[in-house]
């Protein structure tokens, strides 16, 4: 008999238009959003448990709140939806643009959300009713209406949010009031591990910070410009790179240092996944959307997948299954042999 193809297709679902969303990861499929404005939700095989029409563009990732789920557009409505079957808990309307992901804290209690002018506000989740909000650090940037910020991060008690020039804020998801500021301006991304917030920006740095204080641990500048937000897998600290070309950085999570670069066809513009303990999964934003398979051992690449549209949101990895959401609205799911050929 022959070899087993590394990499199997198992299933492709159009969601009938282009999408940014990003998947949200369920314990029996995904959930997903378009530009239509429509809510998603697929089984494992790829199977629609309900669909949900709302009224414009979901340009984020929605978040999940208990057995609900969060979505938001960018004429500025903000829905609650039942997990289970889709239907609509409540609804707002006439809100900010929502340009930048929803968070919701632990307990499920609060939904925060940053507008494009940099205010900040808190959501009673029960019913979207305000509890605080927090106006804008200052003058909105020229670019604010037109893009969202990094994806917020709570942290206990804390809400870390990234507002362009007015640097990395921790705020008191009580109250909102300001615990710590640092002076670290276009952010591309954050990522927490333990009490580490990692973060990757516009002009090349990777910086690790204490979340409970803010005070630094290490700064590195490993690259001309990162590309992406920083994301951890098989214990190395992984960040889109680019300078001459496109590029895999790998840091060490304590001291910032390179442990590997891995040249790339394309730009990582979203965090990586790994498969098992001896496969890295990097998708890259080209025409083509490749996925690539990268060997823990070596680094080298084990094998690659083509799923000819770009892919620019990060993986959701079940077991030996592998589903990512190319930026063309389709959803596509692979079953990985760990290991590779």
């Amino acid at each position: 008999m022959g070899c087993r193809e590394p990499a199997k297709s198992d299933f492709r679902y159009s969601t009938d238009a282009s999408s940014r969303a990003g998947l949200v990861a369920l314990a029996d499929g995904v959930l997903t959003a378009n530009e239509a404005g429509t809510v998603v939700r697929l089984d494992r095989s790829g199977r629609v448990r309900w669909r949900a029409a709302l009224d414009r563009d979901v340009a984020t990732r929605p978040a999940l709140l208990g057995s609900s789920v969060i979505a938001g557009t960018v004429a500025g409505g903000l829905v609650r939806l039942s997990l289970e079957d889709g239907a609509e808990l409540w609804r707002l309307t006439g809100e900010p643009p929502v340009l930048t992901a929803p968070v919701v804290d632990a307990e499920g209690k609060s939904i925060f959300l940053v507008a494009p002018d940099g205010a900040v506000r808190s959501l009673v989740a029960e019913t979207g009713k305000t509890d605080w909000e927090r106006p804008p650090p200052g003058k909105p940037e020229p670019t604010a209406a037109s893009r969202g910020y990094p994806t917020p991060v709570v942290d206990g008690g804390l809400l870390v949010v990234a507002l362009g020039d007015a640097g990395l804020m921790a705020l008191a998801a009580q109250d909102g009031a300001k615990r710590w500021q640092q002076d670290v301006r276009d952010v591309v991304g954050m990522t927490l591990s333990r009490d580490t917030l990692y973060v990757s920006t516009g002009q090349g740095r990777v910086v690790a910070l204490n979340v409970t204080d803010g005070a630094v641990r290490w700064e590195q500048t490993p690259a001309e410009r990162m590309t992406g937000p920083p994301s951890l897998a098989l214990g190395v600290l992984w960040v889109g790179a680019s300078g001459p070309s496109p590029e895999l950085v790998g840091l060490a999570p304590a001291d910032g240092k390179d442990v590997v670069r891995v040249p790339l066809p394309d730009p990582l513009l979203t965090g990586v996944a790994a498969v098992g303990d001896d496969l890295l999964m990097v998708p890259t934003s080209g025409r083509q959307g490749r996925l690539l398979a990268l060997r823990a051992s070596t680094w080298e690449q084990a094998f690659s997948v083509r799923a000819d549209t770009s892919l620019r949101t990060q993986p959701v990895v079940m077991d030996d299954q592998v589903i990512v959401l190319g930026l063309d609205g389709r959803v596509l799911s692979w079953r990985v042999r760990p290991g590779g050929p």
